[in-house]
């Protein structure tokens, strides 16, 4: 433990779907200086997300340059007092680079990029277990969300992937991998490295032994030579090269978003969060045993903190498009200005008007894991204004995650979760999109439970920096758990009655069901 005297700071690295970010926190876990910065989302085709890696690189080494300077003016002492640097990021996004120039040999593909459906669609017939055929192995059934996909595809259709791979100059790695590479030197012996629960959505790695799966990787003809070595959540990773600012600062943590979140919402065995983002991802903590689920929910790894500690697996739930849905109606219909304005439009109706809108922009994850549904807004009536489209898209979050929570009570049953002295669930929330109130009140009405929103809703650096100053003894797993970090918590409660909860959740069903089979629309 550092000395109470001392100036002692702690930093992540929160590189998301459509941002970067880096903030400092002092020995109280509280942020001091932050910086963020938006990167270009590139589209080629119908379906098809990619960002540039090179532009990923360059906006972490802006927003760490920045966060630093800023903390500076604000008199912290951060460049002699900073311990170690975390890592959190986008999960499943898929790059390839060469060993020998540094260089990108494709575009980052995205995790919700939806082209590798054919390789999906040849998998499950060539494989006797279809669709599920690595569940028992991984957690994970087939789909374009995760990496191995993303992976073969890059393989069978780029050249100069194909070339890399043949003369041994590949190197594979989603963003983590991709960043402590070049942070820790790049060409000039970067680590090549990832952490169990990044590892742990790519389809390739072993849930028990937390390593690459050997069958595995020989059925999908992926070499193991190319992947990158597997580390636990919390641990001395290596240090910042030099052409980096805070050069020689040691990475010491490193989770994939939502497993960061359930560590910075201290999500324990029996407790659940749910992340509003980009998507909307719900994590319910299972213990030290592997939960398999017949619901359609994720098995994955909750987090390991530290080489020798015991392994926590979660279930999870996958929800595509969250706070996208709000960007679009920002950026491609116009309908709001501001993604903060779509509370206010939403508020000057008392419903949705009977409109529900289902936002399978690329198919549908849990439960439902329908890469041919496809967005749709139905029940609309000259009644209809944009007051009620825009209701029905907040609406759309809440009923997405609600579908995920009732699997995961059916997987993990009364047993499975802690509840309250009176009996009841409490969902942690926290992301982007909490801000919104009337979201988050909307959420508890349409589930029936408690939604609790920290006072700072960004948890996902939070877990970032906890895993990193876990490693580097700046905290003790005692303090981190004990609350190092509590302050006022927001409690929504439900106020719709049982009978309307039902009704509305009948309707959003039937509206899921209208939105299946509607891939070929666009050909």
């Amino acid at each position: 433990m550092a000395g109470e005297g001392e100036e002692v700071y702690v930093a992540a690295i929160d590189q998301g779907t459509t941002s970067t970010r880096f903030i400092i926190y002092d020995r109280h876990a509280k942020p001091v200086a932050s910086h963020q910065l938006e990167f270009k989302q590139h589209y080629p085709e119908a379906g098809w997300v990619e960002h540039d890696p090179m532009e990923i690189l360059e906006t972490v080494k802006v927003c760490m340059k920045e966060a630093v300077d800023k903390a500076k003016d604000g008199k912290y002492n951060v460049v002699a007092g900073l311990k170690a640097i975390g890592i959190t990021n986008q999960r499943e996004t898929t790059v390839m680079w060469s060993k020998s120039t540094g260089l990108p040999l494709y575009n980052a593909i995205v995790w919700m990029d939806a082209r590798t459906s054919p390789v999906c669609r040849r998998l499950e017939n060539e494989l006797s277990g279809g669709r599920t055929h690595f569940v028992g192995t991984c957690g994970l059934p087939i789909s374009t969300y995760f990496s191995a996909l993303k992976l073969l595809w890059l393989m069978e259709n780029v050249d100069a992937v194909k070339d890399a791979v043949r003369t041994g100059d590949a190197l594979f790695g989603t963003i983590d991998t991709w960043l402590i590479w070049n942070l820790t030197g790049g060409i000039a012996g970067g680590q090549h490295v990832t952490d169990c629960s990044n590892a742990s959505r790519t389809m390739l790695m072993n849930l028990k032994t937390l390593d690459w799966d050997k069958p595995t990787l020989d059925a999908l003809g992926v070499p193991v030579e190319i992947l990158p070595k597997i580390i636990s959540n919390s641990e001395k990773i290596g240090v910042i090269a030099k052409e980096f600012p805070m050069a020689g600062v040691p990475i010491s943590g490193c989770l994939g978003d939502q497993h960061a979140a359930m560590l910075g919402q201290l999500c324990q065995k029996g407790e659940a969060k749910s992340t509003y983002g980009t998507g909307a991802f719900i994590l319910l903590n299972t213990g030290e045993e592997p939960t398999q689920s017949s619901h359609g929910l994720l098995s994955t790894i909750a987090y390991k903190l530290g080489p020798t500690a015991p392994t926590n697996y979660a279930l999870e739930g996958s929800i595509a498009i969250a706070g996208a849905a709000v960007q679009w109606l920002r950026d491609s219909l116009g309908i709001i200005q501001t993604a903060a304005e779509i509370e206010k439009l939403a508020e000057t109706v008392p419903d949705s008007g009977g409109v529900y809108f289902v936002p399978a922009f690329n198919g549908l994850f849990a439960p439902w894991w329908r890469d041919d549904a496809r967005g749709i807004c139905i029940g609309i009536t000259r009644f209809t204004n944009k007051g009620h489209i825009a209701r029905a898209v907040l609406e759309s979050m809440c009923f997405q995650v609600n579908d995920v929570l009732s699997s995961m009570h059916k997987d993990a049953g009364e047993a499975g979760e802690v509840k309250s002295a009176e009996g009841e669930f409490l969902l942690r929330v926290d992301g982007g999109a909490t801000v919104n109130s009337l979201l988050m009140q909307i959420q508890a009405d349409l589930l029936g439970s408690p939604v609790a929103r920290p006072a700072d809703i960004e948890t996902t650096a939070l877990g970032a920096a906890y895993a990193a100053g876990l490693a580097a003894g700046v905290w003790t797993k005692e303090q981190v758990f004990s609350g190092l970090h509590k302050e006022n918590t927001t409690v929504f409660r439900p106020k719709l009655d049982e009978a309307h909860r039902k009704k509305r959740a009948d309707s959003w069903y039937k509206a899921v069901s209208r939105s299946f089979d509607l891939a070929d629309l666009s050909l």
